[in-house]
């Protein structure tokens, strides 16, 4: 086989084996194909797209390119979520524990965060003590024992993605449904779960901002799943303001703690119902969406889930006390409120301003080498929908520096506030299963 000829038949508008797929992802990652044929076979496919079989094809070849994580030893169906991304989306520190409570194990492995905020890792590190530097075996041994554990991602984890996602992000072919698709399924796969969850974001704050394009995407990830012998589903959710009210490590933390007691924010706890519903019956411990549903809202009234949550930290080292006493997180040293200059209604928040209006606070990383404050971030104290007279909170900026006039501008500048009462859009738009 010869590349030039492959790159001629996608751009023609045909469609590759199995075997042509596998030649281009291991020649690429062993360095024998050049980054330029690369590039110009990736803008063949955002010109061309792949049907259903080319992207589960291309989703294996990435996945074989590196470590495959074996979870055979955990009992049980091991079942995972993923999200597109958003601004407070911290749906994963309550699921963890949520979802474990009720016997579903969720054997978690993640990352650190570039952007608004920081990734998973960064957020259980508020908590004192909390560690995801652990051998695969205890990761195992603790998924067994408590039902929830986190790990640090693998660095050789799908590194034929790795390598492909930069070039994309230097080529302009970063938005192309079959090439997200596979980068994203491949690393849930690579990590051995049994059965994935994904909580595909659509609205101005996410990354998909159209819901067509956000439908499209869901519907190709959960084919891939299927298609690769992993049970997926996905709901589509709305990120056209942020989830929740707080943006920021420790205060997500805090948030979390606080739907986990059942007093969390009606979206986020809404959310986190729906995507762990789906994953209760993945598992099998369910047979209904309803009946799983039930099964999460009475572990969170009987205080089963905020305990699962303390010995899940517990048993990573963190300080579980902080669970019982959220003043016990990281805090900032100056706080300061944002207040409406007008009366009316909120109409609008510009999800991802207001993420960066975070991430310039330290509470996420502009570069790898960004270091986070876990203490500061920002908590809204208004919603889309939300009255306001002047002069009332709009949002809280949690910081630890007196720099913040620019970032009270921006957050100033993400809120619209009109004369007419409006209604937010629909938190949950599609389920494609």
């Amino acid at each position: 086989m010869r590349m030039v000829d492959l790159i001629e038949k996608k751009r023609n508008g045909f469609s590759h084996t199995k075997e042509e797929i596998d030649f281009i992802i291991e020649g690429y990652s062993n360095g024998e194909i050049p980054e330029y044929q690369m590039s110009a076979w990736a803008m063949a496919i955002f010109f061309q797209d792949m049907n259903e079989e080319e992207r589960a094809d291309l989703t294996n070849a990435m996945v074989q390119s590196g470590d495959v994580i074996d979870l055979s030893d955990i009992e049980g169906v091991k079942v995972d979520k993923h999200s597109t991304g958003g601004v407070g989306d911290t749906t994963t520190l309550v699921l963890a524990p949520l979802v474990a409570s009720v016997g579903v194990p969720v054997a978690k492995m993640s990352g650190r965060g570039l952007g608004h905020t920081g990734g998973t890792i960064d957020k259980l590190e508020s908590i004192p003590g909390f560690n995801v530097e652990i051998t695969n075996q205890q990761f195992i041994d603790l998924v067994n024992k408590n039902k929830a554990a986190v790990i640090g991602q693998t660095q050789n984890l799908t590194p034929a993605d790795k390598k492909l996602y930069g070039l994309r992000d230097v080529t302009a072919t970063v938005n192309s449904i079959p090439l997200i698709a596979s980068s994203i399924m491949s690393k849930k796969i690579a990590s051995g779960a049994d059965a994935i969850v994904l909580d595909v974001k659509t609205g101005a704050g996410a990354f998909m901002k159209e819901l067509d394009e956000s439908k499209e995407l869901a519907k190709a990830m959960v084919k891939i799943g299927n298609d690769l012998g992993r049970k997926t589903s996905a709901v589509i959710s709305d990120m056209s303001q942020p989830l929740g009210f707080a943006i920021g490590n420790a205060l997500e933390v805090k948030e979390a703690v606080e739907t986990l007691q059942g007093n969390g924010p009606k979206d986020l706890t809404d959310l986190c119902l729906e995507l762990g519903s789906h994953m209760v019956v993945l598992a099998g411990k369910a047979d209904t969406l309803d009946e799983a549903k039930q099964m999460l809202e009475e572990v969170i009234q009987n205080g089963k889930a905020l305990e699962h949550f303390k010995v899940f930290a517990e048993s990573q080292g963190g300080d579980a006390s902080v669970i019982e006493d959220v003043e016990k997180l990281p805090k900032a040293s100056n706080i300061v409120e944002v207040t409406a200059e007008t009366d009316g209604y909120v109409s609008g928040i510009v999800a991802d301003q207001i993420g960066t209006a975070a991430m310039m606070l330290g509470a996420g990383r502009a570069t790898k080498t960004s270091e986070i404050d876990l203490a500061v971030g920002l908590e809204l104290r208004k919603k889309i929908g939300d009255k306001v007279s002047k002069g009332d909170s709009l949002a809280t900026i949690h910081a630890n520096t007196d720099q913040i006039d620019d970032i009270k501008s921006k957050i100033l500048q993400s809120f619209t506030i009109s004369e007419d009462s409006v209604e937010a859009q629909p938190l949950i738009y599609d389920v494609i299963s």
